[in-house]
């Protein structure tokens, strides 16, 4: 067996130029967090002390965004989509690359996450022409045209629905099925 002299992984630094950066992350909450005992509430003080909130990461200085928030997304097991890079109050294009911002050996960026809670989920309306009544739970909800009505809207011919025709030749045929499938066989020969 022959042994290469050097490989991609042991490469010296003269001939691909790496430099460590750190990755703080800072996430944000619009309720605050009330711990439940003191303990807890020291074992959160002492999180928050010690250095290792920061993420050391080794990478080439031509290094992409893009690349660096995919490595962040594996590294933290959070989206990628949901990741956001900031550094000296600038957010970081995906496009760019670490070399753009002038980004250099040790320096430090933020992850911003984003913010849990925020506004209540917004009221489904009905989806009737003028109608801006509140659209019923479950049986609003039209099958044929996709629409969410309230309860003066919620029948087929209230709401003028395009599926309606379809609707009454569907019942017509399961009717039909159901009365062939009834009728009495009439017994010859008794």
């Amino acid at each position: 067996m022959h042994s290469t002299p050097s490989s991609s992984r042991s490469a010296s630094p003269d001939m691909v130029d790496t430099m460590q950066i750190f990755i703080n992350t800072v996430s944000g909450s619009s309720m605050p967090h009330i711990p439940s005992s003191p303990s807890q509430q020291s074992q959160e003080q002492e999180q928050e002390l010690t250095p290792s909130a920061a993420i050391p990461i080794t990478v080439p200085s031509d290094l992409s965004i893009q690349n660096l928030t995919t490595l962040l997304s594996v590294r933290t097991s959070l989206p990628e989509s949901d990741l956001r890079l900031v550094h000296a109050g600038k957010h970081l294009s995906p496009s760019s690359t670490l070399a753009d911002y002038h980004i250099a050996r040790d320096s430090t960026l933020h992850l911003a996450l984003p913010l849990r809670g925020g506004m209540p989920p917004k009221k489904i309306r009905c989806t009737y022409k003028d109608c801006k009544e509140g659209a019923q739970r479950i049986i609003g909800d039209c099958g044929f045209c996709n629409g969410h009505y309230c309860g003066k809207h919620r029948l087929l011919e209230d709401h003028k629905c395009d599926g309606l025709e379809d609707c009454k030749k569907e019942s017509h045929d399961r009717n039909a099925a159901q009365l062939n499938a009834e009728r009495t066989q009439v017994i010859k020969g008794i």
